[in-house]
């Protein structure tokens, strides 16, 4: 006769070890509250966790929960571990308690971190409540996201980050100044209490471009890549914040150093179209640009500056160039490489030739209007 299956609808799991997981990190709590995972903060559930606790948590009639579930022990005892069963990255947990049952040591630690959240939100709320990036946010949401965060005091000329190394946070200045330092040592900008950095790297995946260091005593908040992409997709106010910044800054810096990234995203009234292409021309860049805007789409293709290939709407070539130089609002992202196929074009002219027709053709056009 075949045997009910009961479940242990309420139990907490803690992530005991985490290897390169998009989602986790060591120390999170996995909660089943009435048969459902939960996951607290702005993290995700995993499918893959989802349906590996569905079947450690379901037990034959009579089984005993705590001392058979999946060979987990009584209290006291050794704990059984458990693995997600992976994807691209791979995290252990083991039971903590059932809900209602609670240890001494658990309730004097869960007391303490309480406490700890406590003076972090009354220490810091205000101070990041005055902060741009967040301003869009809502009181409670700004309280759940300064949980995220980890502070940090860091001693004069000490490096925050390394040219060339990708960045892992998000990171905020409290107080203090940070140098931004490139190859010859020299100082070549300051970011000030207020103002963040970091993002660049987060946002695009490349590397710094330059150095980092503190000039002075410098108190950070940082914000760990994994979270940082869970408040992205939160708060898509944070996204549009963030984005006017990366175009401010890779404007600022393009200029000085002839640079753009690939995965970099835009706004064309911010960005003019003209000026990307030449950006790109300058750089001697291999990539193309996708241009969306309310007239349609638009992409063009660039081999080491030249562009080699150009469509938008029902144009092509040079008329399709000409086109887009006119469109001033929109969104453009940046992407590096071009098709096999691609790579054998020709320019469709000379660079310069090419806008300077452009430019004369617009001002024709506006004149006409006149």
């Amino acid at each position: 006769m075949k045997k009910d299956i009961d479940k242990l609808n309420d139990a907490i799991f803690i992530v005991t070890s985490e290897e390169s997981c998009p989602y986790y990190d060591f120390g999170d709590e996995l909660k089943v509250e009435n048969s459902s995972l939960k996951i607290s903060g702005f993290k995700p559930v995993c499918l893959y966790l989802s349906k590996n606790i569905e079947q450690i948590v379901t037990l034959k009639e009579g089984s005993g929960r705590l001392s058979r579930l999946g060979g987990l022990k009584m209290p006291g005892h050794q704990k059984s571990k458990y693995d997600c069963g992976g994807c691209t990255g791979l995290i252990q947990f083991e039971f903590k308690r059932e809900k209602g049952y609670i240890t001494l040591q658990m309730q004097l630690l869960k007391e303490a971190e309480e406490q700890r959240n406590r003076k972090r939100l009354d220490k810091f709320y205000n101070v990041l409540r005055m902060l741009d990036i967040f301003e869009p946010l809502e009181d409670e949401s700004l309280r759940d996201l300064i949980l995220l965060l980890d502070f940090k005091t860091v001693l004069p000329d000490k490096v925050l980050l390394k040219k060339g190394d990708p960045s892992a946070h998000l990171y905020i200045i409290l107080k203090g100044q940070v140098a931004v330092i490139d190859d010859n040592h020299q100082k070549i900008s300051e970011i000030n209490s207020g103002e963040i950095f970091g993002e660049m790297s987060l946002l695009s995946g490349e590397p710094e471009n330059n150095s980092l260091h503190t000039m002075n005593g410098t108190q950070v908040a940082m914000l760990s890549v994994k979270n940082f992409r869970h408040i992205l997709k939160k708060f898509p106010t944070l996204q549009i914040f963030l984005f006017k910044l990366l175009i401010d800054r890779v404007q600022a810096q393009a200029l000085l150093s002839g640079n753009i990234s690939s995965g970099m995203t835009g706004d064309l009234e911010e960005v003019p179209a003209i000026d990307l292409m030449q950006l790109i021309n300058s750089s001697q860049k291999t990539g193309s640009i996708e241009v969306v805007c309310s007239e349609g789409s638009a992409t063009v293709y660039f081999d080491e500056g030249e562009i080699i290939y150009a469509k938008f709407k029902k144009l092509s070539a040079k008329d399709a160039v000409f086109a887009l130089l006119t469109i001033r609002k929109g969104f453009f992202t940046y992407s590096r490489g071009i098709p096999d196929e691609l790579k054998m074009l020709p320019p469709i002219g000379g660079f310069i030739g090419l806008m300077m027709e452009g430019v004369q053709g617009i001002d024709e056009q506006n004149h006409e209007e006149e």
